[in-house]
């Protein structure tokens, strides 16, 4: 497929369980996932296709000979289950209305003349063509004062996906509620986020190992939806022994609290001063835990671009 060819989100609206696709989708590495004429015939397959399907702008369509149903099937159970860690993250481009935006997504302005000063807003909704609504910045508590045409570059997570988009200050509104205008995408750049994805953290956590069950200290440095790596004074088990750990972090402007099953996988010297790197693989996690992990590192990872 041609790099400059455009994907765009599948819709609710253009697929019916039971009736024939009237167009092929593929997923976001722009590989055929299901070609035209196939019949969804469940809403577990439709969800699979809302979640990762896409169709080519406009309507575009490649060549293609007629694929078996159940290699049809296979592609969807293989889009839609947990993205292997091997996997390279693909940038595409999509349009601001295409993608499923939830009001009160978290985004990051960041100054393009001054990188250093980044802003979290909310968004509050857009107007196709015109502008974008977001909360008006803060820092310290304090509104900032917006001029018209300040350049930023916006960053945001929907669903498994990141997004990153070039907009100007249109007006700041001040009544009666404090809001900002920037103005309205042409595309955005869109890439999925891995399982494997990681983020430089430093957070206190406390880890329990083994039976009988021993605690201690530990500041993990890096974290993923999978697992983390930390560094102890001492060495806190060995390979393979099982615990918890439990650890505050700042989601969505609250404080919430982890308590991750875990599993001692490695332990190896500090690279850096005293003490010693334990990575642990998180196991069996909670939905409730899931939800906020993810939140926790998509938040940071969107924090943390530069």
């Amino acid at each position: 497929m041609s790099e400059s060819v455009a994907l765009v989100p599948v819709r609710a609206s253009e697929i019916v369980v039971g009736k024939a696709l009237t167009r092929s989708v593929y997923d976001y590495h722009g590989n055929l996932l299901l070609a035209s004429g196939f019949v969804i015939d469940n809403a577990s397959q439709m969800a699979g296709v809302l979640e990762n399907g896409y169709f080519h702008e406009g309507g575009w369509e490649r060549p293609a000979g007629p694929v078996p149903a159940d290699q049809n099937i296979k592609r969807l159970v293989e889009a839609t289950a947990a993205p292997k860690p091997e996997a390279a993250e693909r940038e595409i481009a999509v349009n601001m209305q295409d993608v499923r935006w939830n009001i009160g997504e978290t985004m990051i302005l960041q100054m393009q003349d001054k990188p250093s000063i980044r802003y979290t807003v909310k968004l509050i909704g857009f107007v196709k063509g015109k502008t974008v609504y977001v909360t008006a910045p803060t820092m310290d508590g304090k509104f900032e004062l917006i001029r018209d045409g300040q350049s930023f570059v916006v960053r945001a997570f929907s669903g498994k996906k990141a997004y990153a988009f070039i907009a100007a200050a249109v007006r700041s509104v001040h009544t009666p509620h404090p809001y900002l205008h920037l103005s309205y995408p042409k595309q955005l750049r869109c890439t999925v986020v891995r399982q494997t994805a990681r983020v430089a953290v430093r957070l206190i956590a406390a880890v329990s190992l083994g039976e009988p069950e021993r605690s201690s200290a530990a500041t993990i440095t890096d974290l993923s939806m999978g697992g983390a790596s930390a560094i102890a004074k001492e060495i806190l088990g060995v390979k393979g022994e099982a615990g918890r750990i439990k650890l505050k972090v700042h989601v969505a402007e609250q404080d919430l609290f982890l308590n991750l099953q875990t599993v001692l996988r490695s332990i190896a010297p500090a690279d850096v001063g005293e003490g010693f790197r334990h990575g642990f693989e998180f196991v069996d996690v909670s939905v409730q835990d899931r939800l906020v992990l993810t939140a926790y590192v998509h938040q940071t990872l969107v924090e943390t671009d530069s």
